[in-house]
């Protein structure tokens, strides 16, 4: 796995060279101060992963992310920054993940471990179609960046202007509508069952039958129990062949 380091502070960048070489067999084939000169190196040579700071001369990470994401090959990007407010703005890069400086070791070493992960699942061969555990999602927690199987969302439940999505044991809060966030997702697998709920098909355990020909739906493994609105009832019956 090929992988550059962009970062105009030395100490900031020889450290991150040694965590990555210590925790990971990522190759780290060159180290760029400024963001004209990645896209120059790009024009010439593929790369897997890009460890990119965003404060750095010429062209700020943030809008050398945005040139990369038109890439037809897009690399991981793994923003490395010492400021938390551009993380809403890393989601909708669809950023790898978002490293706060000054850096731990464990979180450094956690992600590049799920870097590795990602980068040998996305080598299947390009005939073969990705099976449901191998289609994944960024989640948000905190100004973490959790690369998440889309599977394991239970259901997303909308929040004022927020969007909140639930795993078997985690609570994510995504910085968008619910309508945006349910459009990022299979449709094959989630149902969007009420205006502010989207719901996992297979995480269904009981079908409640409601009043007015609507339902409520509960789920495996936790406490949740989701509106099925009346509008999309009769969809819903299909789906589950009621």
């Amino acid at each position: 796995m090929r992988a550059i380091i962009v970062e105009d502070e030395i100490p900031a960048k020889d450290e991150l060279e040694y965590l990555i070489e210590t925790h990971s067999g990522i190759d780290i084939v060159a180290a760029f101060e400024d963001g004209l000169d990645v896209l120059k190196f790009l024009q010439e040579e593929e790369v897997d992963a890009i460890f990119l700071d965003i404060n750095i001369p010429s062209l700020d990470g943030m809008l050398l992310a945005g040139s990369i994401s038109k890439f037809a090959k897009k690399p991981y990007i793994i923003f490395t920054t010492a400021y938390k407010e551009h993380a809403a703005q890393a989601f909708e890069l669809e950023a790898f993940d978002y490293i706060l400086k000054p850096y731990e070791e464990k979180r450094i070493a956690a992600m590049l471990a799920k870097l590795e992960s990602a980068f040998k699942k996305n080598q299947q061969p390009h005939d073969e179609v990705p099976s449901d555990s191998n289609r994944r999602i960024n989640l948000r927690k905190n100004e973490n960046i959790i690369v998440t199987d889309v599977n394991d969302i239970y259901y997303a439940e909308a929040s004022e202007k927020t969007t909140l999505v639930y795993t078997k044991t985690d609570e994510y809060s995504m910085p968008m509508s619910i309508s945006e966030f349910h459009d990022k997702l299979p449709q094959d697998i989630f149902f969007k069952c009420h205006r502010s709920y989207s719901v996992n098909l297979s995480k269904i355990h009981e079908i409640v039958p409601w009043f007015n020909n609507t339902y409520i739906v509960r789920l495996k493994d936790i406490k949740a129990e989701i509106p099925v609105s009346r509008s999309k009832s009769k969809t819903f019956r299909q789906i589950m062949h009621l």
